[in-house]
């Protein structure tokens, strides 16, 4: 097995490819703690999850899901070809020069509510390394790593970075609050012209079109609730 290198304070449990990284994040969140992160080896995927200790109340907490989601494209565009652009569909989908490769996710106990800081929450990603047909134009909507010229990153590697670009962001949440994250988060969505965007208290994006009264309202907790880019069936990103 390939080693993988975490940055303190992060504990790594390791599955077998049969695993669920996320499934298993939250079944063992209760008693783990936070950084333990969860990874599962498979040939195709870089999938892990990561425990997290919030200390605020879950209406905010789950804010920590913007967080996650800047160190996931972070940790890919420490690997990938200049100028190859990342973004991200709102809230969880992540593509590579258009194409889904994959995203994250959150988990939290179900008793969690609104007023309270929840014991833990589970913040979850998969990332498609390697496409499993070689027929060009079979999948168009879909994107992997290798595909797309990611050279020999595989998922030890985006993991790593995961690690460490997950402390940079909340280290910058803690250092000035979460409008910095909230504006990294925005810089990889697609622009739309004549529109302003912002993320609230609650983690809800907000969109106003200039000369328009009204603004569109995203809700993240109801967003959050089925991952946007999971084929259930597949067990991974949507092709």
């Amino acid at each position: 097995m390939e080693p993988i290198h975490l940055p303190p304070p992060f504990t790594l449990v390791r599955l077998r490819e049969s695993g669920d990284a996320f499934a298993h994040a939250c079944r063992i969140a209760p008693e783990s703690g936070a950084g333990t992160l969860v990874y599962v080896g498979r040939f195709d995927l870089a999938e892990f999850a990561v425990v997290l200790e919030p200390a605020e109340p879950f209406r905010t907490a789950r804010r920590a899901f913007y967080a996650g989601m800047v160190a996931l494209t972070d940790a890919l565009r420490a690997y990938a070809p200049p100028s190859k652009p990342i973004t991200i569909g709102w809230p969880d989908a992540v593509r590579i020069d258009g194409g889904l490769v994959g995203g994250g996710r959150m988990g939290w106990p179900l008793a969690a509510t609104e007023e309270e800081p929840p014991p833990w929450l589970v913040f979850g990603a998969m990332i498609r390394t390697v496409a499993m047909t070689d027929e060009p134009g079979v999948h168009p909507l879909a994107a992997a790593l290798e595909q797309e010229g990611f050279g020999e990153a595989g998922a030890a590697q985006i993991t790593e970075s995961f690690a460490r670009h997950l402390m940079l962001a909340f280290d910058d949440w803690q250092a000035g609050g979460f409008d910095g994250v909230a504006r990294e988060y925005l810089s990889r969505m697609p622009r739309e012209r004549q529109t302003v965007q912002r993320i609230d208290d609650r983690g809800d994006l907000l969109t106003r079109r200039i000369g328009a009264g009204e603004i569109e309202r995203g809700d993240l907790a109801q967003a959050l609730l089925a991952p946007s880019w999971l084929d259930p069936a597949l067990g991974g990103p949507r092709l």
